[in-house]
């Protein structure tokens, strides 16, 4: 299902976040979203999922239950005394009142796991993970419950450098057989691997590749003279 806001708005409380912005995603895009921190990113991703309402403004979107979400890792509570597997399996409760775990949601967990390359790790500490394994567990818990959108906020942020190859490999791996929409920084990695981009800062412009220049490199968030 194709993604499409028009003359969206959102503030909290008097401050405003997002400034008529429209754009439209069709399935199996990857889409980039990159701009300045305090630009609306997050917010963009909430209004997306149905965690945040717009204040004006219509969007379109799929049900909740069809999407996967990797936060960020700043975002995480890893001291919650939770094993890896548990951590995937929260990927698979039902959507429900009761929140029961779906049938074979156990299997369905370690077959992620293994996927994702973590499967010796299913008993670990979630909270004792290097930020690159922290990032494959929440990639294989947004991918256990075979999401038709998968978004991504700042998915390679404080991991090594062999941690962002491995997540990149993973990314690649998904493109064409979901939407992805992916938050970054690392405008190179998006550059290479996305369709289009979106840079957000307050208001939304739309890019191919071709159109950006290296002042996006340099913070330096213009539309650039093509």
């Amino acid at each position: 299902m194709t993604i499409k806001a028009e003359h969206l708005f959102f503030q909290y409380e008097d401050v405003p976040i997002l400034e008529d912005i429209s754009f439209e995603i069709q399935p199996g895009e990857f889409i980039g979203v990159f701009g300045p921190n305090g630009g609306g990113k997050t917010t963009l991703l909430k209004l997306i999922m149905g965690f945040l309402k717009p204040r004006q403004g219509k969007l379109t979107t799929v049900a909740r239950e069809s999407m996967g979400y990797v936060p960020q890792i700043s975002q995480l509570d890893r001291q919650f005394p939770l094993t890896v597997l548990d951590v995937v399996m929260m990927g698979c409760l039902d959507k429900s009142i009761w929140r029961s775990y779906q049938i074979g949601a156990r299997e369905k967990a370690l077959q992620a796991l293994s996927d994702m390359g973590m499967q010796d790790y299913q008993d670990h500490p979630f909270g004792t993970l290097s930020g690159g394994q922290t990032q494959r567990v929440l990639i294989a818990r947004a991918l256990v419950s075979d999401p038709a959108i998968l978004l991504l906020d700042e998915p390679t942020a404080s991991v090594d450098a062999q941690a962002e190859d491995n997540i990149t490999h993973i990314l690649e791996s998904l493109k064409g057989k979901m939407t992805l929409i992916m938050v970054t920084h690392d405008l190179h990695l998006i550059l290479k691997k996305a369709d289009r981009l979106l840079c957000v800062n307050r208001r939304i412009t739309p890019y191919s590749s071709s159109e950006v220049c290296d002042h996006f490199s340099q913070g330096l968030y213009h539309r650039p003279e093509i």
